[in-house]
């Protein structure tokens, strides 16, 4: 494992090895994430709805693979997360939460999250696409721009230390050996479910792919921080930081080194598109009307901001902070759930018909 990572490095740098693995791990999470429909919103609206089908077993398959994988890492002395900014840092316990709740009720009115936004890009959504640049630039806004003192306002209400102060699992005296039990009994409800719903074997191993690109990208990430001289942030998948980052890309120079995160944007967009294509699914699509398009913006604003407030996104703090069981990401999770259900009970029938052909 790390002699050859070891060797890369030496061979061809930290960035450039960093990069590689970025775009690879991008890829599988694009084409998994594609070919199973993987989505948090959509099993959010399922749960809401009383529907406990295939939507819901794809995250959950997700979810319980990402959460086992990692915690079989840590258990195996192959992974350390104490120096990942989900543990070490200070954290928002109200900014979880709050940026939780807005995130849910942005996904639900762009109809997607931002990985999702993404994906439905690749395939020909333009719909997504605009949602995806908007919540780029709202991103931006509150990590340094117009809109940080009132994200600085509000994380600032309620707050926990770095450290085992932000580890659920540190806080209930446990270790990872539990983490590991813990994940098996939500990979148990998702096979449940998977089976109640009939799902089909993409689904089974498209939500399965999904959840150990999740874990794959923390293993990666860590064994190069071994392998390198240079100092490398432990890190797994995020979609917030990168769209911004790749916002100041285009928009600036020089630009910042083409790192991790910088490859795997654009590989999560080429595998979805490979998926569309090979099952010929792309097609191009656009609003329907005016105020569809409005509400579209002003989700994507809501969930950028969100997903700053709260950490991350559904997947940045939902699934590669749920692994590790970072307390802020467990509740920035449970925010999107509420918000995500609750505006779907709140947003008019008449919106959620106007724009049906959207649902991924």
């Amino acid at each position: 494992m790390t002699p050859d990572l070891t060797t890369l490095v030496e061979l061809h740098d930290t960035v450039p090895v960093l990069a590689a693995g970025g775009a690879a791990i991008g890829l599988l999470f694009g084409f998994f994430a594609q070919h199973s429909r993987f989505c948090l919103r959509a099993a959010v609206i399922d749960v809401w709805r009383g529907r406990f089908g295939e939507r819901l077993s794809v995250w959950l398959l997700a979810f319980a693979t990402a959460l086992l994988a990692v915690q079989a890492l840590m258990l195996a002395g192959w992974l350390d997360v104490g120096n990942a900014r989900q543990m070490a840092n200070r954290g928002s316990l109200s900014g979880a939460l709050a940026g939780g709740v807005l995130f849910g009720v942005g996904m639900v009115m762009t109809r997607g999250c931002a990985s999702r936004l993404l994906v439905l890009s690749a395939n020909g959504n333009l719909r997504a696409l605009l949602s995806g640049l908007v919540f780029a630039v709202t991103v931006q806004a509150a990590l340094g721009g117009v809109l940080a003192p009132l994200r600085t306002e509000i994380a600032g209400w309620w707050v926990v230390d770095g450290g085992s102060a932000r580890s659920l699992l540190g806080r209930l005296g446990l270790g990872p050996a539990q983490g590991l039990a813990f994940g098996a009994v939500w990979m148990a409800a998702a096979m449940w479910f998977a089976l109640r719903a009939g799902s089909r074997w993409w689904t089974w191993a498209g939500g399965i792919g999904t959840g150990l690109a999740v874990a794959l990208a923390w293993w990666f990430t860590y064994a190069v921080s071994r392998a390198s001289f240079d100092p490398v942030a432990v890190a797994g998948l995020t979609f917030s930081g990168p769209s911004a980052q790749w916002l100041m890309r285009v928009l600036t120079s020089p630009a910042p080194p083409f790192d991790f995160d910088a490859a795997m944007l654009p590989a999560v967009f080429a595998g979805s598109a490979l998926s569309a294509l090979a099952r010929r699914e792309f097609r191009i699509e656009g609003f329907h009307n005016g105020l569809t398009m409005v509400r579209y913006i002003a989700g994507a604003v809501a969930m950028g901001f969100g997903s700053v407030l709260a950490g991350g996104c559904a997947v940045g703090a939902g699934m590669t902070g749920g692994a590790i069981f970072s307390v802020t990401a467990w509740l920035a999770l449970l925010g999107m759930w509420l918000g995500g259900g609750l505006m779907d009970r709140w947003l008019p029938e008449p919106a959620l018909q106007a724009s049906a052909r959207a649902t991924a």
